[in-house]
């Protein structure tokens, strides 16, 4: 049947730990392959058994070819010059070999086999390449960190970080490899140069700098939240580098990976490699990337920088934020003050048997404790890196000599206002004494995905839940808390707007849980301003000023409404005096109904 069909050629590089992944990039490529094409596969290889050759065999059809191609030989020659680290194995090179292993071909697809393809493959392959070396997708990871941003500009050398593509997926175009002398630049680059932080996806973009296609991201798709990205437009997920979702229950697109490894042999396997690791292995992985982080940081401090100094000037303002801040405008004149400005994640219905409010579990306690632990670094590293500027904190002595719990409240305006509250806690030395749980959205908790999403599920978390059931859990957690003496943080406005700097009308929710628990209020109240930082998103970084309200305490003589609404009352007082004193304005709205304030 190849005769009378346009062949595909398509290579994996894998060792026998990842055959069973690609089984599942197999079954999800063939089930959606066409008739109208042959494909040909190769898998290039130095150790897999023949058991899971024949597995992996069984994915032959009439229009599919299965090839192994034992690549000992050649790669003994070069073998001790290609540099690994963490879990990277000589494989990762393999894709550079390919255009001299093989002169029959013009024009190949490499793909890596930790993917799930929803698309034709051969849609991919179809696309115009020119006399460009290869095609790609830019790296999800690379567009999403400054860190990498940096790196990728400085150090590897390309023009602007847009340009940085993920090698994972590849058009090669292995005809214009060959005229470019491909191999042969690439091993004396090797001798020349050491690239530590991506490796060979490093040399690639050493190498095809100004003769790199760059292709959509929806070919090279990895599970970074993206509202600009719709599913339906999907072609290959990449769970790349700790994205793995047989290692990690929040992992975004995972459904796509469990829907084909439910269809291939190895589904059990996939499920006991996923079953055994543990706790320690996850939080080994999360320091790694974290390390990783830190070692392109490093190279990127050793490389002089000839880029225009004044580039934080021409950072052009996310029309994403331009978009959020016109909605709050919208929401304020409308007196729409308790919904949310963001594209949060859809929430998924949280039942009982979901959420260990307390930790009684010794699983929930291990996860606590890592959480918890790297919730530190995360924020020292926030705080290290300027995207979190604490300029100041009064009232520090305010949290302190509570004999009871106590529910702290604080406007709500940034994902991070979280981790300065944290911060507060902390400098109190209240830290050694209690915890501080923080309440949560329940999209949060049960949908948010990557580092983020571990967070909110094991940091001293309390989410809310739209089942009643779950709620009364919930209810019932917040007051043991409260009467083992430990504070909860509670966002009383209910909705987060984005540096917006006015307190919004409360909700009755914190206060009755301090009147019912009769414990005080301490009203928190973060100011801010422009720092001389532009962030990513082409806006000042704000620089905050934290502060800590002294406690409100409930009367003994009033009922617990009474108590909440006098101490609602107050603690809107405490805020509102706090917004004049710094700003120096009155504190007024410009919503036309002015009975929704």
């Amino acid at each position: 049947m190849e005769n009378n069909l346009k062949v595909i050629p398509i290579f994996f590089a894998v060792d026998d730990g990842y055959v069973p992944f690609l089984a599942v990039a197999l079954e999800s490529l063939i089930r959606n392959s066409s008739k109208n094409y042959y494909y040909a596969i190769k898998i290039l290889y130095t150790n897999i058994e023949e058991r899971n050759k024949k597995k992996i065999a069984k994915y032959e059809r009439d229009n599919v070819k299965i090839e192994f191609v034992d690549l000992n030989y050649y790669i003994e020659e070069v073998k001790d010059k290609l540099y690994t680290r963490d879990y990277y194995t000589n494989t990762t090179y393999f894709r550079l070999f390919i255009p001299n292993l093989y002169p029959q071909y013009d024009k190949v697809l490499y793909l890596d086999s930790d993917i799930v393809v929803l698309g034709d493959i051969a849609d991919l392959y179809n696309i115009e390449i020119g006399e460009n070396l290869v095609a790609a997708a830019p790296d999800d990871v690379i567009q999403n960190n400054k860190v990498f941003q940096e790196y990728a500009e400085r150090v590897v050398g390309v023009s602007k970080y847009q340009n940085y593509f993920n090698a994972g997926i590849l058009l090669m175009n292995l005809d214009e490899m060959r005229r470019f002398d491909f191999q042969e630049k690439f091993l004396y680059l090797l001798e020349q140069i050491k690239f530590t932080v991506a490796q060979d996806q490093d040399y690639l973009n050493r190498l095809c700098k100004g003769r790199a296609k760059i292709i959509s991201t929806v070919w090279d798709r990895m599970p970074i939240p993206d509202s600009s990205i719709k599913d339906e437009d999907l072609k290959i997920i990449h769970y790349n580098l700790i994205y793995k979702p047989w290692h990690f229950d929040d992992i975004l697109y995972s459904k796509y990976f469990w829907e084909y490894a439910k269809k291939t042999e190895y589904y059990k396997d996939i499920l006991t490699i996923k079953q055994n690791y543990s706790e320690e292995e996850k939080f080994r992985d999360m320091e790694q990337y974290k390390n990783l982080q830190k070692l392109a940081k490093k190279e990127t401090a050793c490389v002089g920088d000839d880029r225009d100094m004044e580039i934080n000037n021409t950072i052009e303002q996310s029309e994403d934020r331009k978009r959020i801040l016109k909605k709050i405008e919208e929401y304020e004149k409308e007196g729409n003050f308790d919904t949310d400005v963001e594209d949060d994640p859809p929430t998924i219905p949280l039942a009982p048997e979901d959420v260990d409010y307390l930790k009684k579990k010794s699983t929930s306690k291990i996860k606590s404790k890592i959480a918890n632990r790297m919730g530190k670094k995360f924020l020292d590293d926030l705080l290290r890196d300027n995207k979190l500027i604490i300029k100041e904190i009064k009232g520090l002595e305010n949290l302190q000599n509570i004999d009871t719990g106590a529910v702290l409240t604080c406007n709500h305006f940034n994902p991070f206002d979280s981790f300065a509250i944290e911060k507060a806690f902390i400098e109190s030395g209240e830290n050694k004494n209690r915890k501080l749980f923080k309440v949560i959205r329940e999209g949060n908790y049960t949908n948010f995905p990557g580092l983020y999403g571990f967070f909110f599920r094991n940091c001293d978390t309390l989410p809310l839940s739209s089942n009643t059931q779950t709620m009364i859990e919930f209810l019932k957690a917040v007051d043991t808390i409260l009467q083992r003496k430990d504070f909860v943080l509670i966002y009383p406005e209910q909705s987060m707007w984005w540096n917006y700097k006015k307190p919004k009308p409360l909700k009755n929710g914190a206060f009755r849980f301090a009147a019912r628990n009769y414990v005080p209020i301490i009203p928190i109240f973060i100011t801010m301003e422009d720092s001389n930082i532009i962030g990513e998103d082409g806006f000042f970084v704000q620089e905050y000023i934290i502060n800590i309200g002294e406690p409100i305490y409930p009367d003994g003589e009033l009922s617990e409404k009474e108590n909440a609404n006098i101490m609602k009352e107050k603690n809107a007082e405490v805020w509102k005096n706090t917004y004049e004193d710094f700003y120096k304005v009155p504190l007024e709205y410009t919503t036309k109904n002015k009975k929704k304030v």
